[in-house]
């Protein structure tokens, strides 16, 4: 994935036989999923004939039905067909990132390639189908389905108290090796530096950040995030910097954080309250930031806010 992972837990099981059963799963998820593999599953699928209906994994269909799903409630802030988008704006795999802004035409272009409407899902079947070009990119919640696999591991495994984390993306069971609760920091939105806005104390949640102030680029003397809108083709400009989302699995935190820094700090609040989510919003305001929370993050620690 382009990343690196870690694992943290207490038991008796052997690190060596944990480690080997871990890059296990994230092998198969990277080879069902990364674009940057030209016979990774995702790969062939995207490069199939309009009309041709292919069979998937389980672990492919799962992933797929989530992020259709969190699109749909999105009300299409998220679309798991953005690659055209993220590949012109210099964000995908093999992207050539000389900043030049595209034309309108050319954003025209790729939007005419988006839209998860045009893809023919079976789930009982497990087969999919395209109507039109769309590209498949499951960049923005692979992540956090490894992050359930390697949870699932260790569960069978027998241990309960662990942390995981791909990328940024986290699963906490049980308690620490301290023998309290996991204490998880959530970042500064700050360029170029590693800064704490707050920490949490957790236990048996997934957590997943999303944010613009790490991956962007400027061009006179504008900054372009690369969170990009499936529904404009642009890159967002709101104030929205910074989006935490806590979550049974992982896997729906990491959708649901790049889904709400898309749709913006309103929008994001009121499709948590929608789907009952437990977020914490960081945004801009003057020359400071922000925090605000959901009712379900606020029930479970609190306002938090701040100026």
């Amino acid at each position: 994935m382009g990343t690196t992972w870690n694992v943290t837990y207490t038991g008796s099981v052997s690190p060596s036989r944990v480690k080997v059963d871990i890059e296990s799963v994230l092998e198969a998820v990277n080879g069902s999923m990364s674009t940057y593999m030209a016979d990774s599953e995702i790969s062939r699928f995207n490069a199939s004939n309009i009309g041709e209906t292919s069979g998937v994994s389980s672990s492919f269909g799962d992933v797929l039905t989530a992020a259709l799903a969190i699109g749909e409630r999105s009300d299409g802030a998220y679309d798991v067909t953005v690659g055209p988008l993220v590949d012109l704006w210099g964000f995908g795999a093999g992207s050539e990132a000389d900043w030049r802004m595209p034309t309108a035409d050319q954003v025209a272009e790729a939007m005419a390639r988006v839209g998860q409407d045009a893809l023919v899902w079976d789930g009982d079947s497990s087969t999919l189908a395209r109507r039109k070009p769309v590209q498949l990119d499951f960049s923005s919640i692979a992540k956090g389905y490894g992050v359930d696999r390697i949870a699932e591991i260790l569960e069978k495994k027998g241990l309960s108290d662990f942390l995981v984390e791909v990328g940024g993306e986290m699963r906490v069971s049980g308690v620490s090796p301290r023998g309290d609760a996991w204490r998880i920091a959530i970042e500064e939105p700050v360029p170029g530096q590693r800064g704490v806005a707050e920490a949490l104390e957790l236990e048996d949640v997934a957590v997943a950040t999303s944010g613009d102030y790490r991956n962007f680029f400027e061009y006179e003397g504008v900054r372009y995030s690369h969170t990009l809108d499936p529904r404009t083709g642009y890159p967002v400009t709101h104030n929205l910097v910074s989006v935490t989302v806590l979550h049974e699995h992982c896997m729906m935190a990491d959708g649901w954080a790049t889904a709400l820094s898309v749709a913006g700090p309103e929008e994001a609040m009121r499709l948590a309250e929608a789907n009952d989510l437990a977020v914490y919003l960081m945004v801009r305001n003057g020359d400071g930031v922000k925090s605000v929370v959901s009712p379900a993050f606020s029930a479970r620690f609190g306002t938090m806010t701040s100026e």
